[in-house]
This record gives structure tokens, sequence and C-alpha cells, in this order.
């Protein structure tokens, strides 16, 4: 079924590569967690720093279960960092605490990209979700509109992991901007942080690929009806 057919081929590249920065990220995590930084300061504490920085003194840090499961959530104003990242004094704590502050600073100063990854955010969801229903009924039903349909959907889904991309990259530096300022951290800290936040910008980008490829495989099948 799927011999000759190049966007399949695509996608099956895509999540090989997703699966190698998957790895890579937590690999890598796993490296800089056993080296603790000559900050002194704890994930949370370095956050904590950074926004009273900013003067965003009203955002909480909250503590949260998982593992790489670090986020700032804009709806409730919060910071949340997981147990590894929270109470550790590991290069790799302040690398993720200080790019999930990143994100906060972002928010608080209304950064465009970030602004519009959250207006995708409801699209991006209904797009993923409805997809497959979409296509399935389209070919079953020979239903060109609902194939489409799933198609336009899908784009928003793609809009948003490419959007993704500078958001992600931009509080990456401003979290290594931060830390170089405070004249804190050795260079060997500083590559440290820098690996781990370019392991994890490579999931971003991995998905980013798959999102691509997924759409020009939609494309191509689209034209063959």
């Amino acid at each position: 079924m799927y011999v000759g057919d190049p966007g399949f081929l695509l996608v099956i590249l895509a999540m090989i590569l997703g699966l190698i920065a998957s790895a890579a990220v937590q690999r890598t995590f796993t490296r800089y967690s056993r080296i603790d930084a000559h900050l002194g300061l704890t994930g949370a504490q370095t956050a904590r720093k950074i926004l009273d920085n900013y003067g965003l003194t009203n955002i909480e840090i909250e503590q949260v279960q998982g593992r790489l499961t670090d986020h700032f959530d804009p709806r409730s104003g919060v910071l949340r960092l997981s147990g590894e990242v929270f109470g550790s004094r590991s290069v790799a704590a302040i690398g993720v605490a200080s790019h999930e502050a990143g994100h906060a600073v972002q928010h608080a100063f209304k950064y465009k990209p970030a602004q519009i990854r959250g207006a995708l955010v409801p699209v991006a969801n209904l797009g993923s979700q409805l997809l497959l229903p979409l296509m399935f009924a389209g070919f079953a039903f020979q239903a060109f509109n609902l194939f489409l349909i799933g198609a336009v959907l899908y784009a928003g889904a793609l809009a948003f992991h490419l959007v993704t991309l500078p958001v992600e990259f931009d509080a990456s530096s401003r979290a290594v901007k931060y830390l170089e300022g405070t004249g804190s951290l050795t260079s060997e800290d500083l590559g440290g942080v820098k690996k781990v936040l370019r392991a994890a910008a490579m999931t971003y980008v991995a998905a980013a690929l798959a999102s691509l490829a997924n759409m020009i495989r939609l494309i191509l099948l689209g034209r063959r009806r």
C-alpha cells in the first residue's frame, strides 16, 4: 500500500528523528542532572530570581509530578517545575528552570510569537484529534470535502508547531543570557546548560518536521483523488 509513497516515507523519517531527539534529551538531561552547578541555587530559586529580576513577583512556582514536565501555565500564572528540577542544584535543573522562566517573561512582555502560539492551541488540538476520523470518513464515503476539512484543520496544527520554534529558541536565549550575566557559572556549567537546552529544542524541531511531513502527505493524497 505504501510502496512508492514519498509522503509516507517522509512521515516515517520524521518519526525516527523524533525518537532520536527524545532519546537525546533524556540522555543529556540525565548526564547533567548528576553535575551540580557553581551557581549554588536550586532550579526553583534560579527561576524565582529571574522572575523577580523582571518584576514578576506575582508568578508562583510550584512542584509537579513527572519527569521533564516543567512548564509555565499562562492561564493561572504559575511556573511548574518537576521534582528533578525544583529542588536540584544541577546544571540540568538550572537550565530547564531558567528556560521555563523565560516563557513567563515572554508572556508578561507579550512576546508576539508566544501570543500567536497561544491562539493556535485550540485549532491545533482540534486538527490533531479530527484529522484521522475525517480522512477515514472522506475515503470511506468518497467525500473529498471531509478530507479537505481535515487537511485545513491539520494546517493549524502545523502552524502551531512552526511558531513553537522561535518561542522555544527565544526562551532558551533569555535563559542563557541571564545565566551569563550572573557571572556565577563556569564555562563548563554554561556549556552544559546550552547542551541541555539544545537537546530539548531538537524535540520541537522534530515535532515540526513530523507535522510538515504529515501535511505534505495529505497534499499528495489529495492530489491523487
